[in-house]
C-alpha cells in the first residue's frame, strides 16, 4: 500500500500583526504531494479515524460557520493542508491553550499550501504541528497513533513554556484594555506592559512596583510581624527559636497549642499548627529548620486559615481553607482512601491550571496521622474521621464575606510592609466578623502570591483579580502607549522616518528610530546597519527612555516577520509600485490576479493596526489610496506633489486634512483653509533638483508630524534645519515653541 507524506518545506514566523491576523502567528508551507488528488472523502476510514481520536473536532465550525462544519467538509472532501490546520488547533487547545486563528491557502505550485495557525509560543507551536502532521499521517495511511503520549508532550511542553495563569490573567486584563504587552522570557512570566516610557513590568504577581526591600522583608516572617503589629495589627504572639529545645522552651512560655513554622517558607511546607506537646513541638522544629533559615514557634490560634489579596491598598478577593479529611470505610487504607475521596475531584492536579493539589502523605501528614494513632496503610474503622491536612488547602471563596474591619487590617498590613501585591494570610473562627472580637490575627504577608486560587476557586465565583492589578498599574485614562509612527511602502520610507524622528526630537520628545540606515536614540546613531525590521522596531518599544518611536516597516518585515507593534498612533504608506520589489521568496509573482491582491493585502496590514485616535498618512497620487481610506480605524491624512490630484480635491472638499504643494510652496490644508508652511527652496533635504520623490517624502513626514499634534514652529524649524550640522538645532526655535516643545501633553 501507499504511503503518503506531506513535507514541510520553510517557516515563517510572523511575531506580530501581518496580512493573515494581528497576533503572532506561524506560517508554514507544506507540501502534500500525491495527497494533492486525494480529498479527505476519497481516502477511506480517515473521517472515522479522526473523528475518534479527535472528537472534539464537532467544535470546529469552519466556513460553514456552525457546530460540525469541519466536520461536514471532512465529509464532502477537503485536503489534507486544511486537515492539518484544524488538527494542529485542536491539538494545541487540548494542551491548555487559549483557541486559536488558522488559515490554509495554496500556492502557484499544485500541491504546496500555505498553513497559518496562531503562534503562542513557538516551541509549543511547532511541536503541536510536528504532531498533527504525524497524527494525520497515521489517519491517512490506517497507522496507530498514541494521542495520549503525544498530549502528554505538548501539555509538559506548554506547562514550562506558556505563561502561568497567574500572569496569564493579567496579560489578559490588560489586552481587554487594549494595553499592549511584550514577553520578557521565553519561558517565564516576565512581562512588559506597554511601551517605551509608558511601560510597567509584571512577574507572576509582582510588579515593577514591588520593592526589594517589602519583598526581603515579607520573607522574614518574624521581621514582619514586629512591624506591622507596631501599627497595632493583630499577630500571634510568638518567637524565632534557635533549636529543639528553646522551641520547647518558647511553647511552654506561649501556652500550648502552638505553631512552628518556618520564618521564610512558602506554600505551607514545614508549618505545623496545634501541637500540644514538647515532643510533637521537637519533631516539628527537626522539620522546619530544613525549610527555611530559622524557626518561629506561635501561638495557635482557633479558625480556619484566609488568603486575602490585596492589590494597591485595596482587598480585591478573599478565599478560606479547610481541613483535609477521609472518612474510613473498614477496607481501605488511608493511602487509598486519600485517592478515591480526595485526589479524584478533577479540580486536583499537577499542573498550575489546577486549583486544588494533589494531597500527598509529606512528613507533616505523616506526623498528623501519628497523633491520631495511624500511618499511610493503616485501614480506619468504617465511618472514622482521619485528619490529613490541616492548613493551605485554599478552596472557598469568601471575597463577600470579608468584614469591612477586617478588609482595612490587612490593607494596612500590606502597607507597612510596602506591597503594592500582597497576599494575607490570617486565621480566624468567623471572616464576616472583626478580628478582634474573635481573638484572629494575620500570621504572614507574602509578596507574590498565587492568583490562581482567586480565579478558579474550588467553591464559588472567581474573581477579576487580574483587572485589578492592571488597573492599579495603569490608571483609567492611561493606555500605556508611546506615539508609534509605522513607516510603510516601496520607496521613500526611510528619509521620511528619519525627517519626522528630527521633527519629534525637537519637540522634546526622546525620539527613537528604527530605520534602513541604522537605530537612532535622538540624535546618538546607536547601530550602524540596517534595523529597518522587527528587531530593530521591538528594541524601541522595550526601551524605558523612548517617548515616541518611528519604526520602518517594508513588505518584507510585513510578509516575513510581522510589525513589531500591535497598534500604532500615524500609519504612513508612501507609495505601493510592486515592479519594484522582488518577493517570489512569499510567492507573490509580478503576474496574475493574485498578484494586486496580495499587494493590497500586505501595505493595508500597516493601515489596520491604526489606532482608532490616530490617523493614516496616505499618497494622494497612488492608485491603491482609495481602497485604504475606508479601512483605517481614524483619521486619514493624504499628502501629494500634484495639488490637482482628483482624490486630494475629493478629499479637501469634504473638509478632510492634506499637506500638498502648489506653487513651489507647502501647505496644510484643512477643508478650504490652507496654512503656507515655507517654500521648498528653504527645504535642505529638497535639494535644488527638486526630485517628486524627496518632495513626496518630505510632504509624507510633515503629514505625520500634523498628524501628532507638533506645532508649525517645529514642524518649519525641522524641515529647515534636517540635513544640517547643527550643534543646537533647538536655537532656531522660536522662544515660544521652545517654551512648549514637549509633546506628551497633546497627544
Amino acid at each position: 500500500m501507499t504511503s503518503h507524506d506531506i513535507r514541510i518545506i520553510k517557516q515563517f514566523s510572523l511575531r506580530g500583526p501581518s496580512i493573515w491576523t494581528y497576533p503572532p502567528s506561524l506560517e508554514t508551507w507544506i507540501d502534500i504531494g500525491d495527497l494533492e488528488a486525494l480529498p479527505s472523502n476519497k481516502i477511506p476510514g480517515l473521517y472515522e479515524r479522526l473523528t475518534a481520536w479527535l472528537p472534539s473536532l464537532i467544535e470546529h465550525r469552519c466556513n460553514y460557520d456552525e457546530r460540525g462544519g469541519f466536520l461536514r467538509r471532512l465529509q464532502e472532501g477537503t485536503w489534507a493542508g486544511h486537515i492539518l490546520e484544524h488538527v494542529v488547533l485542536e491539538l494545541m487547545s487540548l494542551a491548555g491553550l487559549p483557541d486559536g486563528f488558522g488559515r490554509t491557502r495554496e500556492t502557484s505550485t499544485p500541491g504546496v499550501y500555505k498553513l497559518i495557525v496562531s503562534d503562542f509560543h513557538g516551541e509549543c507551536t511547532r511541536l503541536a504541528l510536528a504532531q498533527g502532521r504525524e497524527l494525520l499521517l497515521a489517519a491517512i495511511n490506517n497507522q496507530a497513533y498514541d494521542l495520549a503520549a503525544a498530549n502528554k508532550a505538548l501539555r509538559r511542553k506548554v506547562d514550562r513554556k506558556y505563561l502561568g495563569p497567574s500572569t496569564a490573567a493579567i496579560v489578559e486584563a490588560a489586552e481587554a484594555r487594549k494595553i499592549p504587552h511584550i514577553r520578557l522570557l521565553d519561558d517565564g512570566n516576565l512581562v512588559q506592559l506597554g511601551y517605551g516610557a509608558a511601560m510597567r513590568r509584571i512577574w507572576t504577581a509582582e510588579t515593577d512596583q514591588t520593592s526589594a526591600i517589602a519583598e526581603t522583608i515579607s520573607r522574614d516572617k518574624d521581621l514582619t510581624k514586629d512591624l506591622i503589629s507596631a501599627a497595632g495589627v493583630p499577630v500571634p504572639e510568638g518567637r524565632e527559636v534557635n533549636d529543639a529545645d528553646d522551641a520547647v522552651e518558647a511553647a511552654e512560655d506561649i501556652g500550648y497549642p502552638v505553631v512552628v513554622k518556618p520564618t521564610d517558607g512558602n506554600h505551607g511546607r514545614g508549618v505545623f499548627i496545634d501541637l500540644v506537646t514538647p515532643e510533637a513541638v521537637r519533631k516539628a522544629y527537626a522539620i522546619a529548620v530544613d525549610e527555611g533559615s530559622g524557626v518561629l514557634v506561635e501561638r495557635s490560634i482557633a479558625g480556619s486559615e484566609h488568603r486575602l489579596l490585596v492589590v494597591g491598598d485595596k482587598l480585591v478577593a478573599a478565599n478560606r481553607s479547610d481541613l483535609i479529611t477521609v472518612t474510613g470505610d473498614g477496607r481501605s487504607s488511608v493511602l487509598e482512601l486519600i485517592a478515591s475521596q480526595v485526589n479524584s475531584d478533577p479540580r486536583r492536579g499537577e499542573s498550575e491550571l489546577h486549583p486544588l493539589s494533589i494531597i500527598r502523605i509529606d512528613t507533616a501528614a505523616r506526623i498528623e496521622l501519628e497523633r491520631q494513632g495511624l500511618d499511610g496503610d493503616s485501614v480506619p474503622a468504617a465511618g472514622r474521621e482521619v485528619l490529613i491536612q490541616r492548613n493551605a488547602n485554599h478552596a472557598f471563596d469568601c471575597t463577600d464575606e470579608v468584614h469591612p474591619e477586617t478588609a482595612a487590617i490587612a490593607a494596612l498590613a500590606a502597607r507597612v510592609v510596602g506591597l503594592d501585591i500582597a497576599g494575607i494570610d490570617l486565621v480566624c473562627r468567623d471572616i464576616s466578623q472583626p478580628l478582634a472580637s474573635q481573638g484572629g490575627a494575620i500570621v504572614e504577608v507574602n509578596a507574590g502570591p498565587s492568583l490562581l486560587m482567586h480565579l478558579k476557586p474550588g467553591i464559588g465565583k472567581p474573581r477579576p483579580v487580574g483587572q485589578a492589578i492592571v488597573d492599579n498599574l495603569f490608571a483609567a485614562d492611561r493606555s500605556g502607549r508611546i506615539p508609534v509612527i509605522g513607516v510603510s511602502g516601496s520607496r521613500g520610507k526611510t528619509p521620511v522616518a528619519r525627517l519626522l524622528a528630527h521633527m519629534l526630537h525637537l519637540s522634546g520628545l526622546r525620539s527613537g528610530l528604527a530605520c534602513s540606515a541604522g537605530l537612532y536614540l535622538g540624535n546618538r546613531h546607536i547601530q550602524n546597519k540596517d534595523a529597518a525590521n522587527w528587531a530593530g522596531g521591538r528594541r524601541l518599544l522595550l526601551n524605558r527612555g523612548v517617548d515616541a518611536a518611528v519604526i520602518e516597516n517594508g513588505s518584507r518585515v510585513i510578509l516575513g516577520e510581522g510589525l513589531p507593534y500591535d497598534r500604532c498612533q500615524i500609519g504612513i504608506v508612501t507609495n505601493v509600485l510592486p515592479d519594484t520589489e522582488d518577493l517570489s521568496a512569499w510567492d507573490i509573482q509580478p503576474t496574475g490576479s493574485e498578484y494586486y491582491t496580495t499587494w493590497r493585502a500586505t501595505y493595508r496590514t500597516q493601515i489596520d493596526v491604526i489606532l482608532a485616535s490616530g490617523a493614516a498618512v496616505l499618497n494622494a497620487e497612488d492608485p491603491l489610496t482609495e481602497e485604504f481610506i475606508p479601512l483605517c480605524d481614524g483619521e486619514v491624512i493624504l499628502f501629494s506633489t500634484n495639488p490637482d490630484a482628483p482624490l486630494l480635491d475629493q478629499h479637501l472638499g469634504a473638509g478632510k486634512r492634506a499637506v500638498y504643494v502648489s506653487e513651489s510652496r507647502l501647505y496644510l490644508g484643512s477643508g478650504e483653509e490652507e496654512i503656507r508652511l515655507c517654500r521648498l527652496g528653504d527645504v535642505p533635504c529638497i535639494g535644488k533638483e527638486k526630485h517628486p520623490h524627496t518632495i513626496a517624502a518630505t510632504l509624507a513626514a510633515v503629514a505625520a508630524a500634523w498628524g501628532l499634534g507638533l506645532s508649525q514652529d517645529v514642524i518649519v524649524t525641522g524641515l529647515r534645519t534636517y540635513g544640517l550640522d547643527l550643534a543646537d538645532p533647538f536655537a532656531l526655535l522660536p522662544r515660544r515653541a521652545r517654551k512648549s516643545a514637549h509633546l506628551a501633553n497633546r497627544i
